[in-house]
């Protein structure tokens, strides 16, 4: 009855201000909650395997929508890198870019702020992204200083060769954030390339996309290709944006 009466604009202006709070500020749109919404996939091998960002978790914020995910890649280049305080001249690329991050990003005018994705149905995308596979990046050697690449390669079969063609295009120095969901109690990777159904895919790896579920050997394939790895937490001492407090940043640099 009251959807009826109330616009939908007023609804949910009366909602927020009944979930504002002091517990989380969300750094993209700033609003401050009490809580967050749940979001996740309740599949079981998520559970099983403890996958870190893949479970269900109270992680979006209601105001904007935007995910731990996505906060956490923010807070490590505002608050680690001081990214927004340095040249803007940097090279950056952004593969399949969420929106949120990416429309923050684009608010600090770098010069170079590339954005590239291959276009999948039921993906929504952001306008001027780049049609781009991860497995042929379309610019030279050595051209970015920054690649964020956030949970893409457990999308990729052959993911040695994705990280070997973003290894290419960094330049020395340079730094590549480098997140996929991973499991807390599997050593090993694991891959099963006989799985292609959709349906099957999803029960065993715990999306209808993903091709793999990593395990703690992920520094290892990282270090294979080229990179110089680096896997460290932040989420814990920047817990009030509603970060995922288990999920490490796995940084890749070309030295």
């Amino acid at each position: 009855m009251l959807k009826k009466i109330i616009p939908k604009k007023l609804r949910r202006e009366l909602r927020l201000l009944l979930l504002k709070g002091n517990k989380y500020e969300c750094p993209l749109c700033h609003f401050h909650a009490k809580k967050l919404k749940q979001i996740g996939s309740s599949i079981p091998v998520l559970k099983e395997k403890e996958v870190i960002g893949g479970g269900i978790r109270l992680g979006k914020c209601y105001k904007c929508n935007s995910t731990d995910r996505e906060r956490l890649i923010y807070i490590y280049l505002d608050k680690v890198c001081n990214l927004f305080e340095r040249n803007k001249d940097l090279k950056i690329l952004h593969i399949a870019p969420e929106s949120n991050l990416s429309d923050a990003l684009l608010k600090q005018d770098f010069k170079n702020y590339i954005r590239g994705d291959l276009r999948t149905a039921g993906y929504n995308y952001p306008k001027e992204v780049i049609d781009m596979s991860v497995l042929n990046i379309p610019f030279e050697d050595n051209y970015f200083d920054l690649i964020i690449c956030n949970h893409v390669l457990e999308h990729i079969p052959n993911d040695i060769d994705a990280m070997k063609e973003i290894y290419r295009v960094l330049k020395k120095g340079g730094e590549a954030i480098l997140q996929v969901p991973i499991s807390k109690n599997s050593e090993i990777t694991f891959e099963n390339f006989s799985i292609t159904e959709p349906k099957e895919r999803e029960i065993v790896f715990g999306q209808f996309d993903h091709v793999r579920i990593y395990g703690q050997d992920y520094p290892t394939r990282l270090e294979k290709s080229g990179f110089k790895p680096q896997r460290i937490n932040i989420s814990k001492k920047y817990e009030k944006y509603g970060l995922n407090l288990d999920e490490d940043l796995f940084i890749g640099r070309k030295i």
